[in-house]
């Protein structure tokens, strides 16, 4: 399969471009940014081709991935911070429908989004609101900011498209903070132990958030499908009961939650992309 892979020379981009190569796919690796020639020798430099392109220009991003048989959509401001509201939200959101449109253009059928937690409103509300947890796909929006705004947008993007377009798969992957392990992001957060609970002490590894863009690609089911990609323990040794009545007292619980498990559901996930976040039976303390 050749994969395009926007954002390719970003964090999360880099690892996808590497992992798809590493499968024995072709891709073209999409950024604005300047190639910087592989490695003599290197897997990517036989199988990965460098392009720069702007995604927010259709016609670049078009060129770029022509011939193409599948789409990773990673390119975008990653958080409202430290850029211009509207510089986040218009990028964002232009980002997406060009990848899309130009994806259904050219005939590309499978598509991955890369969208955030924060699309139903988290990290970045002045006061987030859950209605229960665990929070699962069907969770409301409540998002205030143009970075989870146009994370939502994105996702209705996808929504519209595959309505007209009955033959695509697209899945948009809603990742927590990427971190490399588990280490970093329970010293992160037992650091800010009480700011985390905006976004319920969550992470995705960059690990598990690469083989989720893969699955896309393999995927069956036809249309577009939303996927909490995320840690199934929070990163604190906490008893994760004992979190929610503290920080979320007035917010139902639809089951019992075992020691330090995560409070996204990423059930979905599991029955339809076959994903865990952990392969290896890391389990709930």
């Amino acid at each position: 399969m050749r994969v395009a892979v926007t954002g390719g020379r970003g964090l999360l981009g880099r690892a996808v471009v590497a992992a798809a190569a590493a499968c024995g796919h072709r891709v073209v690796s999409i950024d604005v940014r300047p190639v910087y020639p592989a490695p003599t020798g290197s897997v990517a430099s036989a199988s990965v081709t460098e392009l720069t392109a702007d995604v927010t220009s259709y016609e670049q991003l078009r060129r770029a991935a022509d011939g193409c048989d599948a789409l990773v959509q990673l390119a975008g401001r990653p958080g409202p911070r430290p850029w211009p509201a509207h510089e986040v939200h218009n990028l964002n959101v232009v980002a997406s429908y060009n990848a899309l449109c130009a994806a259904t253009e050219l005939g590309i059928e499978r598509i991955c989004i890369a969208s955030s937690i924060n699309a139903i409103g988290a990290a970045f509300s002045r006061r987030p609101r859950y209605d229960y947890f665990p929070v699962d796909e069907s969770h409301p929006t409540y998002n205030e900011d143009p970075y989870s705004l146009s994370k939502w947008i994105c996702e209705a993007q996808a929504d519209s498209v595959s309505r007209r377009n009955t033959n695509l798969t697209i899945g948009s992957l809603r990742f927590h903070r990427l971190v490399p392990d588990r280490a970093n992001a329970v010293d992160a957060l037992t650091r800010h132990r009480t700011a985390a609970n905006r976004d319920l002490w969550g992470y995705t590894t960059l690990e598990a958030a690469t083989r989720a863009c893969l699955a896309v690609l393999e995927a069956a089911w036809k249309g577009h499908e939303v996927f909490f990609i995320v840690a199934p323990r929070v990163a604190l040794d906490e008893q994760t009961a004992q979190l929610c009545a503290e920080f979320y007292p007035d917010v139902p619980l639809r089951r019992a939650l075992a020691g330090n498990e995560g409070l996204f559901c990423c059930t979905k996930a599991a029955e339809m992309l076959g994903w865990e976040h952990d392969r290896m039976g890391d389990g709930i303390t």
